[in-house]
């Protein structure tokens, strides 16, 4: 849907005043129909009977009443009462009970309120009465016109101004379709509103634009995966071939964003989408994004003021929308993909592999999701999630950040600093548990799986053992729950050998599979003894004897 603005100019003072007698009753008509249907009245009952009470035709009748329906939808959807909506608005409304605002400065918002309150007029558009049949743009010799029926056969006609400024400008593109509407008989449909603005009026056109049927760049060609994080305020995009792997990423910045007004923020997010949209057209790609619904933006006293307020100006979901508009303007498909587990996905399997950064393995599992790749979690981690000594050592790890965590919980006096303490560790306990209940698993089947094959019932957790995957490695293995260097798990992942990632780990036996392979290559046969634990209680760390390999 495009938009276009332009001003009206009047011949004759009688018709400038006829329609903002108009604009007056169809306000009046459309704000009575709204409390008529918060009542429970019927839309065809209602429409007889605001005709004759505010002596308007059948059409505007049924505009006002489906502009009250949209705006009691759009307070359900809010989750805000429509029984408590101000029209003209609560912040101009709240502005003027304010005894302290007078002189010059009242005035103009009482100007604003009667203009909000009076100077409106809408008009739906109909492929079938010629695009619109009580607010009508003609052409005549002398310009451009709207004819607007005033009722009892009476019409106005206003004087349309608008001027082009630039080659591209959608209102060239507009009167052409008019022009070639009237010659073939193919009219499309385009709806009116007429708004008084500072004393002056405007009129509003709206409609379809003409855009590709099928898209001209498909993901057959590749794609572009895009996911956004708030810390760092930026967008990462990664560029995929369509066997999958990577084949280049970049990153914008968002910080723009930060601190401006909301009609600011607007106008830096079409340039961002048409910079994304321009760069999948350079490199002939298709685009992928996530399928958002609800996006937590934070509550009062979470403990993260900063990440709050970039999440409270977070436009993400208006940056999509705005994408897949331009994308099909430019014929460029757009793939919405499931968002669970993209960024755990990307950080464990991806992050690691090719040394890049999380957001940036986040989008690369985005456009590998597109593709229709199923990510499975690497052998090496499964093996890792089925050793019972790691599970216990990854289990203590926990408990003593609960610990410390309790300690901090006990120090801190200020109750909205104790929140975000006391939900974490509502969330190690849930984390705790859950590797707990796996471990069980894994010891109940040892005497049937002695040989360390794949257990029958190892579909335990299937759908959350990225989840699981993701408890076992970040606080015990990186130190952090959200760590940005990866690069840790990078041995894990390849060859299995997590000994000398985690801290503290005395020397294993020779006989275990994991991280022989890379001694043999060397030539070097290090003895080492058994040792009855792999990962020791923290509180021997300091009596560990460390052993060197031998020349």
């Amino acid at each position: 849907m495009i938009t276009l603005q332009c001003k009206l100019t009047f011949e004759d003072e009688k018709d400038k005043q006829g329609l903002l007698d108009l604009m007056r009753k169809f306000l009046s008509c459309y704000r009575y129909a709204y409390n008529k249907l918060l009542e429970g009245h019927k839309r065809k009952e209602l429409k007889k009977h605001l005709q004759k009470v505010f002596n308007l035709n059948s059409r505007y009748c049924d505009d006002a009443i489906f502009k009250a329906q949209s705006l009691i939808n759009s307070c359900f959807e809010r989750g805000q009462n429509p029984k408590k909506v101000i029209f003209a608005g609560r912040k101009l409304f709240e502005r003027l009970k304010k005894k302290h605002i007078n002189g010059e400065q009242r005035k103009k918002l009482k100007q604003k309120w009667e203009e909000r309150r009076k100077g409106c007029l809408y008009s739906r558009g109909d492929k079938n009465k010629k695009g619109n049949l009580n607010t009508r743009i003609i052409l005549e010799k002398e310009g451009l016109k709207l004819r607007i029926n005033t009722g009892e056969r009476n019409w106005i006609k206003a004087n349309i101004k608008r001027t082009v400024n630039r080659e591209n400008d959608k209102w060239t593109q507009f009167i052409a379709r008019l022009i070639e509407a009237e010659k073939t008989g193919a009219y499309f449909p385009y709806s009116i509103e007429i708004r008084l603005i500072n004393g002056n009026i405007y009129v509003f056109i709206s409609f379809e634009e003409e855009l590709p049927e099928e898209p001209i760049i498909r993901k057959e060609e590749g794609i572009i995966g895009i996911d956004i994080n708030a810390s760092p305020f930026h967008l990462a995009l990664a560029t995929i071939k369509v066997d999958g792997n990577l084949e280049s990423y970049q990153k914008i910045s968002l910080h723009k964003l930060l601190n401006k007004t909301k009609n600011q923020r607007e106008y830096l997010s079409w340039q961002i989408a048409h910079q994304i949209v321009e760069t999948a057209i350079i490199q002939n790609k298709a685009i992928a994004i996530e399928r958002l619904e609800k996006i937590p933006k934070g509550k009062r006293a979470d403990g993260n003021k900063k990440l709050r307020k970039r999440l409270q100006q977070w436009i993400y979901k208006g940056i999509l929308e705005k994408i897949k508009v331009i994308a099909k303007r430019e014929g460029v498909e757009v793939v919405e993909v499931r968002p669970e587990y993209t960024s755990v996905i990307g950080m464990l399997k991806y992050a690691p592999q090719h040394n890049i950064d999380k957001d940036t393995a986040g989008a690369y599992v985005i456009a590998r999701r597109a593709l229709g790749y199923k990510e499975e979690i690497p052998k090496n981690y499964e093996k890792l999630l089925q050793d019972e000594d790691f599970m216990e050592y990854a289990i203590r790890k926990l408990e003593e950040e609960k610990q410390k965590t309790k300690e901090k919980l006990q120090k801190e006096k200020n109750k909205y600093k104790q929140r975000p303490l006391k939900r974490r560790i509502k969330q190690l306990n849930k984390d705790i548990k859950l590797l707990q209940s796996l471990s069980s698993k894994l010891q109940t089947q040892e005497s049937v799986n002695r040989w360390k094959e794949q257990m029958r019932d190892w579909q335990y957790a299937s759908y959350k053992l990225w989840q699981v995957a993701k408890v076992a490695l970040t606080i015990p293995v990186l130190g952090k729950s959200l760590n940005r260097d990866l690069s840790p798990l990078k041995p894990i992942l390849m060859v299995g050998d997590w000994d000398r990632v985690v801290k503290g780990l005395v020397p294993v036996a020779w006989d275990r599979s994991y991280g022989v392979d890379k001694y043999r290559q060397l030539g070097i046969y290090p003895h080492l003894k058994k040792a009855e634990y792999k990962y020791p209680s923290p509180k021997c760390e300091s009596s560990f004897l460390h052993f060197g390999l031998p020349g």
